[in-house]
């Protein structure tokens, strides 16, 4: 049996020991927080006490952007592995003095867990199959900063080289339905922002960045996926290629969810697939988990893995830091108006 720690009681905390007690081989020492909760797993109130009486496999850290850093590094101090949670520093200052601190390590994972997502793991198999050829530019608007940056970076192979970020920043009214804590039942639309970037990452290979603010629970504005390739497209959960000379095909990706109608199996995940292949199937089945929770789920069992030393990291901390140094690019491109070019960081 394999166990972590979280540092932190938020709600993303709260998600961690909770997707943890539906998994097998893996389960939640406790949870180290300022002061007590009332949690459903053991409480420390410092990390050092947890290590002592838990002793924990792994911690995962989820705190604000700021208290980030200091945990991490305490955590590697002892030689614990660490799953920190996005961004792993708030600053390209703070990045840089993370890596020096911990970088060479090997220890520290970042939790990035939208690649692991159903729909977004069966759109990267597809493109990973050659189905549309060689990447060369993906356009997400769906998400914000770096999460949005890990989808571009991830389903075109991008290193972790220099990028060049053009933005631009519009204001228009939108009426915001619903938020993190439910229906607003606000029918006035207020002024929404919307955050457009393009990246440059050489080699014929660019990203478009598109997000509106509360775009992760405004239903009013759709999610969208594009991923152009040398040979086809693929948009959304419809792919358009040439499998022959002369031969235009358009083939969907059929996402199986068990439940609908007189289905009595259960509400669930099954598969997603294209044609009679299958690109992702569901490692979680039985457990009525929304797509957030089995992406977290896979990065946690993923995680434990490699600390076992039976999978290598599922997301090192110098792809959480490229990530996140060019989020902030994209933010100072569009507060400036002008081109930002990343430099060849460290991490690289």
């Amino acid at each position: 049996m394999t166990s972590f720690a979280v540092v932190g009681a938020g709600w993303r905390a709260e998600m961690f020991w909770r997707i943890a007690a539906g998994l097998d081989g893996l389960t939640c020492a406790g949870a180290v927080v300022r002061r007590p909760r009332g949690l459903p797993v053991p409480e420390f109130g410092s990390l050092a006490q947890c290590v002592a009486e838990a002793a924990p496999d792994f911690v995962v850290t989820a705190v604000p952007w700021q208290a980030g850093p200091a945990l991490i590094v305490e955590a590697v101090e002892r030689g614990l592995p660490v799953l920190a949670e996005t961004p792993p520093a708030p600053d390209v200052a703070g990045l840089r003095e993370l890596w020096a601190a911990v970088g060479d390590s090997g220890l520290v994972q970042v939790a990035e867990q939208y690649l692991l997502m159903p729909s977004h793991a069966a759109r990267l198999a597809a493109v990973r199959a050659g189905l549309i050829g060689a990447p060369t530019q993906v356009q997400v608007s769906s998400t914000h900063q770096y999460h949005a940056v890990s989808l571009i970076r991830g389903i075109l192979g991008a290193g972790r080289g220099p990028v060049s970020v053009r933005a631009t920043r519009t204001t228009a009214p939108l009426v915001d339905p619903l938020t993190r804590d439910g229906w607003t039942d606000d029918p006035e639309p207020k002024p929404a922002t919307t955050t457009i970037a393009t990246l440059d990452f050489g080699a014929g290979h660019s990203g478009l960045y598109d997000f509106t603010d509360n775009q992760w629970h405004n239903q009013l504005r759709l999610r969208r996926l594009l991923v152009r390739g040398s040979h086809g497209e693929l948009r959304d959960d419809e792919v358009v290629r040439l499998p022959a000379p002369r031969t235009v095909v358009r083939t969907p990706l059929v996402r199986r969810q068990t439940g609908y109608d007189l289905d009595l199996d259960g509400f669930d995940t099954d598969t997603i697939t294209f044609g009679g292949e299958v690109l992702y199937r569901n490692p979680y089945p039985g457990r009525r988990w929304s797509d957030e929770e089995i992406a977290i789920a896979t990065l946690l069992d993923a995680t434990a893995a490699w600390v076992r030393g039976d999978a290598p990291a599922p997301y090192p901390l110098a792809d959480g830091a490229q990530d996140h140094l060019l989020a902030l690019a994209v933010e100072q491109a569009a507060d400036t108006d002008r081109t930002v070019t990343t430099g060849s960081e460290a991490w690289a």
